[in-house]
């Protein structure tokens, strides 16, 4: 089944990438790696202004939302581009909080989701004892546990990733109670599935910039007098990885239009391997220049492998999406 995207989404992931291509996100990343954050707020203001957060945000809190399909060409191109920063907890976050509002609960809505939509605040969200992504250089972070939706406070010491841009620490307990009740965990259930759309659209977008400078370096680089591209095993390596993207795409814009947890889950397995896939190659053709971290293209290298398990390991999603399948729920 194929997918379209219309005139005004075609136009603004076309904006969106042209912004970001003269942005200069390398550096911005290298910055965050390193713990300046300041290259990557001002990157982060721009994405504000430009719309990508208002798809998850209801109209009623300055948002243009519930638009999951428009959230995801955005973020396809976030993921283009290797984008740091808690992008998709900031989703989910404010996915959490329109939802509670829905539900009775529009106090937390009201006080943070204008600034989330604008720009001013960037928040992280750590379900059920998760480590937090990028808790150092958020706003607004927000827990959920068994009593409820919290403030918190602070966060513990920042630990690396397999991705230098993407730091992960425990929330301090306690804060401030937003929210109590079967409503947060229904919310944070609809929070889940934004989250995990937003990184499917992400991977996707990775793997597509992995596919695209592959494909560049090895028509440019030769072996016994000819391009590398002209062989075989080469041909056949970077079909498979496009194959496999192209499979993702009708998936991810499929659960964008139906946000069936058990679709976005599909979504989310196959993009996330598509890219990790799309990775492998990428590295293999490259040869010993893309173990380099000097070398632009790690920043994909190492995306593609975080996103493979953040916000739902590939056998957690599996299971939904199977669940999802037979009418069952998933065993947690």
């Amino acid at each position: 089944m194929r997918f379209l995207l219309d005139a005004e989404q075609r136009a603004f992931a076309a904006s969106l990438d042209a912004m970001l291509a003269s942005a200069d996100t390398p550096s911005a990343v290298r910055a965050w790696a390193d713990g300046d954050h300041a290259p990557g707020r001002v990157l982060w203001s721009r994405l504000a202004e430009a719309g990508v957060f208002a798809p998850a945000v209801p109209e009623a809190y300055e948002g243009a939302g519930p638009l999951p399909v428009e959230l995801a060409v955005a973020f396809v191109e976030l993921g283009r581009h290797a984008v740091p920063g808690p992008v998709v907890e900031t989703v989910a976050a404010a996915v959490l909080l329109g939802e509670l509002s829905a539900l009775g609960e529009p106090g937390p809505a009201e006080r943070l989701l204008p600034g989330l939509v604008s720009g001013k605040s960037m928040a992280t969200f750590a379900p059920d004892g998760a480590a937090a992504l990028d808790a150092d250089a958020a706003t607004v972070l927000l827990a959920v546990d068994d009593r409820g939706l919290w403030l918190a406070p602070g966060a513990g010491p920042a630990r690396a990733s397999v991705d230098r841009s993407r730091r992960l620490a425990r929330v301090q307990s306690g804060g401030e109670l937003l929210a109590a009740g079967p409503q947060v965990a229904r919310a944070a259930l609809r929070a889940l599935a934004w989250a995990r759309l937003a990184t499917a659209a992400q991977a996707l977008g990775v793997g597509l910039a992995l596919l695209g400078r592959t494909v560049a370096y090895v028509g440019q680089r030769t072996q016994f007098g000819v391009p590398v591209a002209s062989f075989q095993a080469v041909k056949h390596r970077l079909a498979d990885a496009m194959i496999a993207l192209e499979f993702a795409r009708p998936l991810l814009f499929g659960a964008a239009l139906s946000m069936a947890p058990a679709e976005v889950a599909a979504a989310k397995v196959t993009a996330c391997e598509a890219a990790y896939t799309t990775a492998r190659a990428a590295l293999q053709l490259h040869g010993a220049i893309g173990y380099t971290a000097e070398y632009d293209l790690s920043l994909w290298f190492t995306k593609a492998r975080a996103l493979r398990t953040a916000w739902g390991t590939p056998a957690a999603c599996r299971a939904e999406a199977l669940a999802g399948l037979s009418g069952a729920r998933p065993r947690s």
